[in-house]
């Protein structure tokens, strides 16, 4: 009787376990754009997962690092052709070993729970370029292609304000305190895309960036202009696609064509 009792005891923390899993993974259920989404909580990581209604072979996903749902032709269209789309909450953290450690969770979670593929393509927007190379950097082996649109590259560039770009006001204190270093350490620091290119061109990472040409937030000099320089000098495969004219701070093209190419041309059947 006891032997029985235990058992039933077991297989009901067994099930309810087993369901509380379940439940972290799927989480709260929507519709984005046509297609199934999780908004779900892992430890402590705030994700999102959209899901292509025919997933294409190999489970490739596209990472997008910052403003999920902003300008999302690119996004929409790979769904299409069956990419999955992930997001993993980084804000505030300007791309440092916080939350590179956050992505490197969400990674082995994503990978594993869902058997997604384990070299993703990563999409940063803006500010999120600080994450995607700052990632990839550390784990280059892990990194289909990477496509940055207008992305920040040098925290000094954005929010620093110190060359031509406005700025981000008070964003270049919470940046120096993510980073632990002050405004006169800022200028030796090796803490942005700018200087974490070379495993990235080690590990042959194709890189495509979309920018304004006439960006006067995060201007494209002291931003890809960098990264392009640099990248190539290493060895690195690099396209720029430079809208022009433009002097705001623009985001995608109205035609995500280019975009939908490069990374399904080296995502798939990896």
């Amino acid at each position: 009787m006891r032997i029985t009792l235990f058992f039933l005891f077991l297989c009901l923390c067994v099930s309810f376990v087993t369901n509380s899993i379940a439940d972290q993974k799927d989480g709260k259920k929507s519709k984005w754009k046509g297609f199934e989404r999780h908004d779900f909580v892992h430890e402590d990581l705030k994700c999102i997962l959209v899901i292509p209604a025919t997933p294409a072979e190999g489970l490739p996903w596209v990472w997008r690092a910052r403003f999920f749902g902003h300008q999302p032709q690119a996004d929409v269209e790979l769904l299409k052709k069956g990419f999955h789309l992930a997001y993993c909450d980084v804000s505030g953290l300007f791309g440092n070993e916080v939350a590179v450690a956050r992505w490197d969770r969400f990674h082995k979670m994503i990978t594993k729970s869902r058997g997604l593929s384990k070299r993703p393509a990563l999409e940063g927007m803006s500010r999120g370029g600080l994450i995607i190379y700052n990632w990839a950097s550390k784990n280059p082996d892990k990194v289909s292609c990477i496509y940055g649109d207008a992305p920040v590259c040098d925290i000094r560039s954005w929010p620093g304000g110190k060359g031509k770009g406005k700025g981000g006001g008070s964003g270049w204190q919470q940046a120096l305190k993510a980073h632990g270093i002050t405004d006169d350490q800022s200028v030796a620091a090796k803490v942005s895309p700018i200087d974490k290119l070379e495993p990235i061109a080690k590990a042959k990472i194709p890189i495509l960036h979309v920018l304004g040409a006439a960006d006067k937030v995060v201007p494209v000099e002291e931003n890809s202009a960098i990264i392009e320089k640099r990248y190539r000098e290493l060895g690195g495969s690099i396209k720029i696609i430079s809208k022009p004219g433009i002097g705001h701070h623009p985001h995608a093209l109205k035609d995500p064509k280019p975009i939908v190419d490069f990374i399904v041309k080296h995502c798939m059947n990896l």
